[in-house]
């Protein structure tokens, strides 16, 4: 053989490796993405797990339309009967949308943020609408982006270590995924306490406060999925009755009382008026110990983000999810452009500096025009169903 045809060869060989590497990279990136969320047909239904144990199984766009695309599928699957949704590891079910992420890249591509949130609302709601049952297993830290792919399903279990917060307005947002629906629908003002003050609540609390509908130990949820996937042919009544008789036998914090038991009444009273401005009033005149922990903690929050919140749940509390979440696009859409948001997710989770410069600063530079602004039809880019 000649020296030129070995060259030749080897050259053939080369490129056949170099080919060889690159499709190996993207079959790496494929599984790598395809491996953010796991959608599976297991017995008699479909299971979605969020599997980003490390980020708290924090959502990102390619996961949500994952999906909604799975989802509507099993919907119309005459053989799936049930879909059920978890978070992988111990620590998590979600911990919220990607942010910061979202908040990097739409720097540069404005489009993300429109795209993100359409999807994200999307897929809320087709959760809400969902023909089949719905279960979610809310073991360990929901917040934000969580509570979307939970709290509009039919069934929601927590467990003793589940952690339910709606912490958006210490980051210059709102608590969006259709907040504005089921917030002011929580018993008495308790929503409105929620979402202004980020408040976490633990455990059975999630349960008590009606986020969840059922609460079972943690040491019994892997036999409460088998239960569930092992069902023949379930209707919604079997899913629920094997849900209770778990919820029944589940031991732990069962005579604890709700941990806001003792501040209902104020916190009714408090949550009550038509301004933040009057809220904090009620607060300082109140002059308890609680009340003025919770004065520290509002006085924190975007001043912006406030004023938002207090609105959308206003008017959340007599719209439909739908409009709830087509108003939601609008303010998600708004904040994007404004400066709090990235502001917020900049001390909160990029320098950790927990100092976010709110711009205005003062509740009272928060003017009505402004806030009217927020909550303006984008028209055409509006979110439709």
């Amino acid at each position: 053989m000649g020296s030129r045809e070995l060259c030749r060869l080897m050259s053939r060989f080369n490129s056949f490796r170099r080919t060889n590497i690159v499709l190996q990279h993207l079959r790496m990136s494929k599984h790598t993405d395809a491996a953010e969320v796991l959608l599976e047909r297991k017995g008699c239904a479909g299971v979605i797990t969020l599997n980003r144990p490390k980020l708290l199984n924090a959502l990102t766009f390619n996961m949500i339309r994952q999906i909604y695309a799975q989802l509507k599928k099993w919907e119309q699957d005459p053989e799936t009967f049930l879909i059920i949704i978890k978070g992988a590891g111990e620590k998590a079910f979600c911990a919220g949308g990607d942010i910061r992420v979202i908040s990097e890249t739409g720097k540069t591509n404005q489009k993300i943020f429109q795209d993100f949130f359409r999807e994200e609302y999307m897929l809320n709601n087709a959760i809400d609408s969902c023909q089949k049952p719905y279960v979610a297993l809310i073991h360990g830290i929901t917040m934000g982006g969580g509570v979307g792919v939970s709290v509009h399903g039919q069934f929601r279990v927590a467990t003793e270590k589940s952690l339910f917060a709606m912490p958006e307005t210490a980051i210059g947002l709102f608590p969006d995924v259709g907040g504005g629906y089921f917030l002011p629908r929580l018993q008495g003002k308790l929503g409105y306490f929620l979402a202004l003050t980020g408040f976490r609540l633990k455990g059975r609390d999630v349960y008590t406060a009606g986020i969840a509908t059922h609460f079972v130990d943690s040491e019994k949820l892997g036999m409460l999925e088998e239960d569930l996937l092992a069902l023949k042919s379930p209707s919604s009544e079997n899913i629920a009755d094997v849900l209770e008789t778990y919820h029944t036998k589940s031991k732990i914090d069962q005579d604890k009382s709700f941990i806001l038991e003792e501040h209902m009444d104020k916190i009714n009273s408090w949550f009550s008026a038509n301004t933040v401005e009057q809220i904090i009033q009620n607060l300082q005149q109140d002059g308890s110990s609680f009340a003025l922990e919770q004065l520290k903690v509002i006085n924190k929050m975007s001043p912006t983000s406030l004023k938002i919140t207090l609105r959308q749940l206003m008017e959340g509390s007599s719209k439909t999810l739908q409009e709830v979440l087509t108003m939601e696009y609008r303010l998600s859409q708004a904040c994007m452009g404004g400066h709090d948001f990235h502001e917020g997710v900049r001390a909160v989770l990029i320098d950790k500096d927990q100092s976010p410069k709110w711009k205005p600063a003062d509740l009272k530079e928060v003017t009505d025009e402004d806030l009217n602004n927020y909550f303006k039809s984008l028209g055409s880019n509006d979110l439709k169903f």
